[in-house]
């Protein structure tokens, strides 16, 4: 009977473990999702902000020498990130394309003007940047006209700072209940051995003592928890990053060690801090109180 007893005890201890762990791993990965988001969201919105680009009209005639010179006059420009050019032929081409007939039949002159297309650098899309940016070209000599959408990056400015305070936010929130969840999973373990923590206290065992064994338990599991939730977070970033490659989501190495190791960090602090209080707290208590 001993011996079924033993295995039983040993049966509920073991999916203890596995409950806590399995609590921990799930509290941790949404950690590390959340903090994934926030690193990567200014990944996200350059992402889009680079989808803006600037078209520069050039005036007719222009000579090689000076579409050389304009060519190396741009690319000299820290905000500008690509360049590329499209000929007075090429635009006639394009806009037959886009009509769906020649026009030049009708029109016999090509009206349309050779033009380059800018993409610019992310910290450069926004309203001020842009007027400020559209002015300095303009100066140019050869360069007839500077046009954008404005209306389009005023919109993509007020969305991604108010995605991104929400996103905050939201990530405090999120990342406020976590640890409490997780606080409650290591309370919930540590509250089925109380008995065990009074009886220890009853034959003379010191307080530090008594804790050392449960905080080294509780960072164990912390640690395999924070192990899967890594694991399952970088498998996920891999399958996104396949399907999505535009998000880049593996090639910051620096971002992923930083979530990574935040993980780890979390689930060592947690587990431990956890482990203290709920210890402490049933060290405190007085015998009759252990049943309620």
């Amino acid at each position: 009977m001993s011996k079924s007893f033993e295995k039983y005890q040993k049966r509920r201890l073991l999916a203890s473990y596995l409950s806590v762990v399995l609590s921990i791993t799930m509290v941790l990965l949404m950690v590390g999702f959340l903090g994934l988001t926030v690193l990567k969201y200014r990944n996200l919105s350059g992402y889009f902000k680079e989808k803006v680009s600037v078209t520069l009209y050039l005036k007719n005639n222009l000579k090689d020498a000076e579409k050389t010179g304009l060519e190396t006059f741009l690319k000299e420009k820290e905000y500008i990130n690509k360049v590329h050019f499209v000929s007075k032929k090429q635009a006639a081409e394009d806009f037959s394309k886009d009509i769906g007939e020649d026009f030049l039949t009708f029109l016999g002159d090509n009206p349309l003007k050779s033009y380059y297309e800018i993409g610019l650098k992310a910290d450069f899309v926004n309203p001020a940047q842009l007027i400020y940016i559209a002015k300095e070209l303009e100066k140019n000599a050869i360069i007839d006209e500077v046009a954008y959408d404005a209306p389009l990056v005023d919109l993509l400015t007020k969305n991604i700072k108010s995605i991104g305070f929400w996103l905050i936010v939201g990530a405090s929130v999120l990342a406020f209940i976590a640890i409490l969840l997780l606080n409650s999973s290591i309370r919930l373990s540590i509250y089925s051995k109380r008995f065990t923590i009074k009886t220890m206290q009853m034959v003379g065992a010191t307080k530090s003592f008594i804790r050392k064994p449960f905080i080294w338990a509780s960072v164990r599991l912390g640690l395999i928890g924070a192990f899967l939730a890594s694991a399952i977070l970088l498998s996920l970033c891999y399958k996104v990053n396949d399907k999505l490659p535009a998000l880049a989501l593996l090639e910051d190495k620096q971002v992923l060690a930083i979530v990574v190791g935040g993980v780890f960090a979390v689930a060592l602090f947690i587990t431990a801090f956890s482990s203290f209080l709920a210890t402490q707290r049933f060290l405190r208590l007085k015998t009759d109180q252990l049943y309620f």
